[in-house]
């Protein structure tokens, strides 16, 4: 119905960037918010940074001043700028947006992508 498709992850070493990109398809009338959580080993999946239709953003203390999120509602795609990357970003980070289908009714779900591994290591 909706699949949300992580991409751009790899390894990096400490003080790198990577640019993740989640595109969203399906049977999509809209997408309201949409954000980036991660999930390192051991630990339980966390928030990281979220953007509203509108753009209003939102980040995790963790990651302010270095990840940027960004979206194309035209292309139904969010996007996560990660610069100055440190070991303790290493995870995997899952794409999660909100959206509105019709099939064949309208309904409204949240729904997440499969996840792309970002590590972080000399």
């Amino acid at each position: 119905q909706v699949q949300l498709v992580e991409s751009g992850g790899g390894l990096v070493q400490p003080g790198g960037s990577l640019r993740l990109s989640c595109a969203a398809s399906g049977n999509i009338v809209s997408i309201y918010a949409m954000g980036w959580y991660r999930q390192a080993p051991g630990k339980q999946r966390e928030l990281v940074a979220t953007i509203s239709r509108g753009g209003t953003t939102n980040y995790a203390d963790s990651v302010k001043g270095r990840f940027t999120i960004s979206r194309d509602n035209a292309k139904k795609t969010v996007y996560l700028q990660t610069n100055s990357l440190q070991p303790e970003d290493t995870a995997v980070y899952y794409c999660n947006a909100d959206v509105g289908t019709y099939n064949p009714s309208y309904s409204r779900g949240d729904y997440w992508g499969q996840g792309t591994q970002v590590t972080v290591s000399s």
